[in-house]
């Protein structure tokens, strides 16, 4: 019965996409939460489920910290950001009763909220959902991994930066969707280079290429470098929509490319 039921809380959700990297600090909830505006921006609708158990930063990113998620009929009903409710977000962070609230968890009880994330959640129609995962390839992974396979995800997108410490952990992290099924969209290198507020150069002040490099050996697509901006890092700390506000930024092209790598992957929902 259990197993029957489970369809019915993501059967209206057409697409998942989740994104991934070996290590922490790649901004992964960077390219989720504009990955997201940007979809929105090409009129769909879009989820967001938080699953960075130790560190939710998505709702600050969105401007929703400080909301609640409440029950219905169907199960939770995720916080909507905007007032057209076209995108929507579930994450740890509404479930903390301080926001500097450690969640101090053994594995089986994250596992046990993630496939509950999963499985009770009033997603309704969605077009996309993105799931921003916690660093590595650990049991939570698989436990995302595992609960979302009955819906068929569309692929993983894998966030590096151009370092060469960054690129082995991702390589490892490309070993993982090769290990358990989950197909590559795509490889994103971020914070390739900085943008200089006052003349717009951008200055590689990490390294640069290592993530180009890395989607060539591994044989799956690159799909953009997305420099350091500040007017980027204003918009996530201020909880402003960066895709609108700044189109005529250095990361913007980059970020428009993977959404339209995404859309490109599913044709049928440009109609």
């Amino acid at each position: 019965m259990e197993a029957a039921a489970e369809p019915g809380n993501l059967a209206g959700v057409r697409h998942v996409v989740l994104v991934l990297s070996g290590k922490g600090g790649v901004g992964k909830s960077t390219i989720s939460t504009e990955l997201a505006l940007a979809l929105r921006h090409a009129g769909k609708k879009v989820g967001i489920l938080d699953v960075d158990l130790c560190g939710p930063s998505v709702p600050r990113m969105l401007r929703a910290q400080g909301r609640a998620v409440h029950q219905g009929d169907s199960g939770w009903v995720p916080v909507f950001v905007d007032r057209e409710q076209s995108i929507s977000l579930m994450s740890v962070g509404f479930l903390l009763e301080q926001p500097d609230e450690a969640v101090v968890w053994r594995g089986p009880k994250k596992n046990a909220l993630i496939k509950q994330f999963v499985s009770d959640v009033a997603w309704g129609q969605l077009d996309y959902l993105v799931v921003d995962t916690p660093p590595g390839t650990s049991d939570e992974h698989m436990a995302v991994v595992d609960a979302l396979r009955p819906y068929s995800p569309l692929g993983a997108l894998v966030v590096t930066t151009p370092q060469a410490v960054s690129v082995g952990d991702v390589r490892r992290e490309l070993t993982f969707c090769r290990k358990v099924g989950l197909r590559v969209i795509g490889l994103v290198e971020n914070m390739s280079g900085f943008v200089c507020p006052h003349c717009a150069e951008c200055t590689n002040i990490f390294s640069r290429g290592g993530g180009e490099e890395l989607a060539r050996h591994a044989g799956v697509p690159f799909l953009g470098s997305v420099p350091l901006d500040p007017e980027l890092t204003r918009s996530l700390e201020d909880g402003r929509d960066f895709i609108q506000d700044f189109p005529d930024s250095p990361a913007f092209p980059a970020l428009s490319s993977i959404a339209q790598k995404i859309l490109s992957e599913t044709p049928e929902g440009l109609s």
